[in-house]
């Protein structure tokens, strides 16, 4: 790793923290964009150094069947990501009860996953240290209200779908994390639509903490989405947090004063592929009596996510990678109009979203007949 690029990303990044470059942004109601920039100038400065640590420790993710790289590559990526969207909101932001939560909940989060990456923990460690994130986030008022107040047992209903809600959303960005620049994709488009329906909702705070978010993951594509293969992975540690972050910005935002239908579906069209994937394949993992119990859906890998299935069709990695990236745009434009809508208009972009996602259950179906 030569000195002069390292010494260069450092200069931008000083530059960009300078009391008179913040100043100018947030003067010239640049704010959204100095955040995004920030935390993309402090990930391109992490990631080689947390690369080049992976090297020497030889934290490395070696080639096996059920991967699609070929050789030796380093984890750890989403240290630099998480770090990233650390130093930026802490510079940047007044913590509120619930982004200390989120925050919190998290770093056990990326704690857990750097260990996995390192020493490969067992699945309900892994699991463990999720529902420990999501505890303490809820601890602090991130907590859904989806069961009104007229339901019996409301409360613990509201938690037990927050819990859900958190560990179900981390996953479904895990196992997307088979494919250079789809985890790391999927967290720039899903925090971009995050970012313009607070917008819509007056939501500043959530707007730009959605930010930070979305220019630490573009620091680290790329290193990840590039010609030649990528030169480090997230690891566990990246895609959870992604994950976790993004269940923890749709808890934290009010989508609809009074409509529930918009405050359900607006985070949930937003990160639609992922929770399509992990619902269908769960399905059809059941269905086919490859897992029996939840310790086996834990443990189970295999190759039969969505970009496995695009690339059985015949699709290179890349073209797999971008038709997945146009169809989460595709659901988060439908959140973006279900904003305002009469019931009627709500009702049709929701069967907009069904029918998509029916395509891409009947291409699934093609590709599951197909060697992956």
């Amino acid at each position: 790793m030569s000195p002069w690029p390292t010494a260069l990303r450092l200069a931008l990044l000083v530059a960009l923290l300078a009391p008179p470059v913040r100043r100018w942004f947030y003067q010239a109601g640049l704010l959204w964009l100095y955040l995004t920039t920030v935390a993309f100038a402090i990930a391109v400065f992490a990631v080689p150094l947390v690369r080049a640590y992976a090297l020497w420790r030889g934290v490395l993710d070696q080639p096996a069947a059920r991967k699609v790289h070929a050789v030796a590559t380093p984890l750890l990526g989403g240290a630099a990501v998480y770090f990233a969207f650390a130093v930026t909101v802490l510079a940047n932001f007044q913590f509120s009860l619930q982004l200390k939560g989120v925050a919190l909940g998290a770093s056990i989060v990326v704690a857990v996953g750097v260990l996995d990456d390192v020493i490969e923990l067992p699945a309900r460690v892994k699991l463990a240290g999720q529902v420990g994130g999501a505890v303490v986030a809820m601890l602090y008022g991130v907590t859904l209200h989806t069961v009104p107040s007229w339901v019996p047992g409301f409360v613990g209903l509201n938690v037990a779908l927050t819990l859900l809600w958190f560990l179900t959303v981390t996953n479904a960005v895990q196992f997307l994390d088979g494919m250079d620049g789809l985890a790391a994709g999927l967290g720039v488009i899903a925090g971009v639509f995050f970012s313009m329906t607070a917008l819509q909702t007056n939501q500043r705070y959530l707007m730009f903490l959605s930010a930070a978010l979305v220019g630490a993951c573009l620091g680290f594509l790329p290193f990840n989405f590039r010609p030649g293969g990528a030169r480090i992975f997230l690891g566990d540690s990246g895609a959870s947090f992604i994950g976790f972050t993004l269940a923890g910005l749709a808890v934290m935002g009010e989508w609809a004063e009074n409509d529930p239908v918009v405050a359900l579906f607006t985070p949930v069209l937003i990160l639609g592929v992922p929770l399509f994937d992990i619902i269908f394949v769960s399905i059809v993992r059941v269905v086919t009596q490859k897992v029996r119990s939840l310790p086996e859906w834990l443990a189970y890998t295999g190759k039969d996510h969505i970009h496995h299935r695009f690339e059985a069709l015949g699709l290179t990695k890349a073209e797999s990678v971008f038709l997945i990236y146009f169809i989460s745009a595709t659901l988060g434009l439908s959140a973006l109009m279900l904003e305002g809508s009469t019931t009627r208009e709500a009702v049709l972009l929701l069967v907009q979203a069904a029918c998509v996602l029916a395509i891409i259950a009947v291409l699934e179906g093609v590709g599951r007949g197909r060697p992956a």
